[in-house]
């Protein structure tokens, strides 16, 4: 089956076309009707004094090449179907509908299906009368024997600086000059992770996990090389060696980061940051990108382009434009960064001795402890089998505080805040927050002046409100607010004990998980099992009830 979102796949690139007409920034675009199965995008103020540029090829490359129509660059884009050159009569349409007395440049990527077209297309424009110029760009480093170099995203590159000079109102002759200077100066190397997936079709993906293709080509074609994985510094590093050695060193240069399709902004920015690390950041005076330019459908990989600045190329790259496709150029710089005025208040506890609150609290840690395993496996019925190792880490982590002397056990308020923190650290995922806003808040409450029951309670309703969990839920809150309650009626650590007990024990006829990772599940899963983490409550307390009772 298909991969790729889509109606018919017939309608796939003039549907396309129509959606990218409507989302225009600018309202300058227009599709040109001359006639069926020609798909010419325009711009509705052209002025035909000026030299048109003419630019197009297969789909799939969005948001080349119809989303650099527009003032400064493209006068009109000739969309053929996904990795297909447009027909003859397409061109030659765009040619003689846009073209004026001053003429106008074609802009082809190197591959046989663009430059054969097009060409044939100019050659007929030509017996008619009209001005054709037609470049080839050539940018692709990445096979050094190949004699015909393709175009890749550098196109781009040369449809800015084209399309400046033609804004600017000179001639054919100029404009062409520009184009040719452009092409000379610009050259590309990609990478991918993957090919492509072609609408309709099912293809397998010949870059093996843990490898990559350097080379391969904006239609999927093999690259020059597979390699195996590398760092991204090492993989840009790689690249980067080979732009420069076929450049002049030392030399301004505009870089374009371009995005194959698949790259995530994640992805995208870690590979900006390395290029502008490398060896080539202080060769560097203006950066296109991080972004999709010249794509290859959802290929995952990324293109690097550079371009040899002189003061023309450095004024035509900076030129504003209207159009969709073109991200700005800005002058990359290294992060400033800003001492922060206001720090996070640290809490400063005095290590104290208490010996009664040094074995109970050594007695809760043990009992998590030696109950990790009997816990794991509970969950593994109900959740993703680590209720116990979680509740373990965060065990031993107090428990070494405890054992260095390092709580202040004589403090209550501040104990309950230091042992907050130390579960915040030490248990992952959201229990660890949990059980921190618990103690946290219960310390607060204690340094107003609470009872201990009265500030348990609170914290126990601040961990219900941030984790949503309430009685019936089939949590741990089912053990914890009965037993809470015993402790502010002050009943004995065997009351307390039972409550929590009971509590844990009618978790397993709770048909129905309400939040966490077993609210994924089906009552048939969930009968009969007792919650890990209520269960965990009763053993502690059941331990401190045989304890100190």
């Amino acid at each position: 089956m298909s991969q790729f979102f889509m109606n018919n796949k017939e309608d796939l690139v003039s549907e396309a076309l129509e959606g990218i007409l409507r989302a225009s920034p600018f309202n300058n675009l227009a599709m040109l009707d001359a006639g069926q199965d020609i798909r010419i995008v325009v711009r509705r103020d052209w002025d035909k004094r000026n030299v048109a540029i003419i630019s197009g090829g297969g789909a799939g490359h969005e948001p080349a090449h119809a989303g650099f129509v527009g003032k400064g660059m493209l006068t009109a884009a000739v969309c053929g179907d996904v990795f297909a050159s447009p027909s003859v009569d397409a061109v030659l349409s765009a040619i003689i509908n846009v073209t004026g007395d001053a003429g106008c440049l074609l802009i082809v990527k190197n591959y046989t299906g663009d430059r054969l077209n097009f060409g044939l297309a100019a050659e007929k424009a030509r017996k008619l009368g009209y001005r054709v110029e037609l470049v080839m760009v050539r940018d692709d480093i990445s096979l050094p024997d190949n004699p015909q170099p393709r175009g890749v995203a550098g196109t781009a590159l040369v449809h800015k600086i084209a399309g400046f000079a033609a804004e600017q109102g000179k001639n054919l002759e100029e404009v062409t000059a520009a184009a040719q200077d452009a092409i000379a100066k610009v050259v590309s190397i990609g990478v991918a992770f993957s090919n492509c997936n072609i609408p309709g079709e099912n293809h397998s993906n010949r870059v093996h996990n843990g490898t990559c293709e350097l080379g391969m080509g904006i239609h999927g074609e093999p690259g020059v090389e597979t390699l195996q994985f590398r760092t991204g510094h090492e993989l840009v590093s790689l690249m980067v060696d080979k732009l420069l050695s076929v450049t002049d060193k030392y030399s301004p240069k505009a870089l374009l980061v371009n995005n194959l399709g698949g790259f995530s902004a994640l992805e995208m920015s870690l590979l900006t940051r390395e290029v502008l690390r490398s060896s080539l950041a202080d060769e560097v005076e203006l950066l296109v990108g991080p972004a999709t330019v010249v794509s290859a459908l959802d290929m995952k990989g990324f293109s690097l382009s550079v371009i040899l600045l002189t003061d023309a190329l450095r004024e035509a790259m900076l030129a504003p434009v209207e159009v969709a496709g073109w991200p700005s150029v800005v002058k990359p710089k290294k992060p400033e960064v800003v001492v922060a005025e206001n720090r996070i208040p640290e809490h400063r506890f005095v290590p104290s001795v208490n010996q009664t609150t040094q074995s109970m609290l050594a007695t809760i840690c043990k009992t998590l402890i030696s109950s990790e395993s009997e816990l794991n496996t509970l969950d593994t019925l109900v959740g993703d089998g680590d209720t116990g190792s979680t509740f373990a880490g965060g065990a031993r982590r107090v428990l070494s505080a405890l054992e260095n002397g390092l709580l202040p056990l004589d403090k209550p308020d501040d104990l309950m805040i230091a042992v907050g923190e130390h579960l915040a650290t030490a248990m992952g995922g959201s229990s660890g927050v949990l059980m921190s806003i618990m103690f946290n808040a219960c310390g607060q409450k204690l340094a107003e002046g609470k009872t201990l029951g009265e500030s348990l309670a609170y914290g126990l309703s601040r961990m219900q409100y941030y984790g949503g969990a309430n009685i019936g839920d089939r949590t741990m809150v089912d053990a914890l607010c009965p037993a809470f309650i015993c402790i502010i009626q002050g009943d004995s650590l065997f009351e307390v004990a039972r409550a929590a007990h009971t509590g844990a024990e009618s978790t397993c006829s709770m048909a129905k998980a309400n939040v966490g990772r077993s609210s994924y599940l089906n009552s048939d899963s969930l009968n009969g099992v007792k919650d890990p983490g209520a269960y965990a409550v009763e053993l502690v307390f059941a331990e401190l009830s045989k304890q100190f009772s």
